[in-house]
């Protein structure tokens, strides 16, 4: 029993004739009618029997019909899920996202997705890079966009873009000069991102250059979020690090107290995408990988409107 031949039934039991099923389906009639045949010898019944010049069902076939008509309507309720998630039209996208993520991306990245695929279910989940690429590993997020270096066993990576980091102080005379890692680790520092620790990318990459450099990182002040380092900075509390984007989103609010300057040698912040290595993204999170990816290069765009030195004050 075939789809075909379901539909080949029900058109001759509506229309009530091969000939008239057959033109309704755009087909030649011995093809109907053998159809029909078929499906009669598979079942071992007559479903039709000749009144005149037409055909009527019989008990057999008035049985079959609206089991027929449930398993087309079933396809078909299958077939448009489908093509609703290839369109974009439904689905949900299940996106990772690093903990600053929301001065690259906000609220307006998820507003304009929204307007254009408002049927889609959207799902943000994350602190840390460390966290979203365990959840992606383990099948728990399709997709997201992270800080560099992480574990990539397993993951496919794609690189979006660099934001340079820069040391940020209320204090002119830690700003005479570019920072070097040997002075960071001399100073009062206040480190976000103190859930994650060592785990978080941007701790990892500082760490890793005290070590090369025979030095350690004692943060003064530990705290979760940039904002609070940023503040704590501008009241002279300790000094921070701050990529150039976070200070981009922050710019309205900052206090003219605090200024930066980079690094002698330049640290970055790398952003990448990363799933499942060989995974194929459903369209709903391709299409919110798509969104996200321009977005950031509209930021990326935009970050030369921080200087990479600024005097406090200035």
């Amino acid at each position: 029993m075939t789809l075909q031949q379901l539909q080949y039934f029900l058109a001759s039991v509506e229309h009530g004739s091969f000939s008239a099923a057959a033109e309704a389906l755009h087909l030649a009639q011995p093809s109907v009618s053998e159809q029909v045949r078929r499906l009669e010898d598979e079942l071992g019944v007559t479903l039709f029997q000749r009144v005149g010049r037409g055909l009527v069902a019989t008990e057999a076939g008035r049985t079959l019909r609206p089991h027929a008509e449930r398993v087309l309507a079933e396809v078909e309720g299958a077939r448009d899920a489908v093509v609703d998630v290839r369109e974009v039209r439904g689905g949900t996208a299940a996106f990772g996202v690093f903990g600053t993520s929301r001065y690259y991306l906000g609220a307006d990245l998820v507003r304009a997705f929204h307007r254009d695929h408002p049927d889609v279910r959207i799902q943000l989940v994350g602190q840390n890079s460390s966290e979203v690429v365990d959840a992606v590993r383990a099948g728990e997020l399709e997709a997201g966009v992270v800080v560099l270096p992480i574990d990539d066993a397993g993951l496919d990576v794609r690189p979006a873009m660099r934001d340079e980091l820069l040391f940020c102080s209320a204090d002119p005379a830690h700003l005479r000069s570019a920072m070097t890692i040997e002075r960071l680790a001399r100073g009062p520092l206040v480190l976000y991102d103190v859930t994650f620790g060592a785990q978080d990318p941007t701790r990892r990459q500082l760490t890793e250059l005290a070590q090369r450099a025979g030095v350690t990182l004692e943060p003064l002040i530990d705290v979760e979020d940039p904002e609070t380092a940023l503040d704590l900075a501008v009241e002279g509390l300790g000094d921070t690090i701050a990529a150039r984007g976070t200070l981009l989103a922050q710019r309205r609010r900052l206090s003219g107290r605090l200024g930066w300057v980079p690094f002698a040698e330049p640290i970055y912040d790398d952003f990448a995408f990363v799933w499942r290595r060989g995974a194929h993204l459903s369209p709903a999170t391709r299409a919110f990988v798509q969104a996200v990816e321009e977005r950031l290069a509209s930021v990326r765009r935009r970050l030369d409107r921080v200087p990479r030195r600024h005097r406090p004050g200035a």
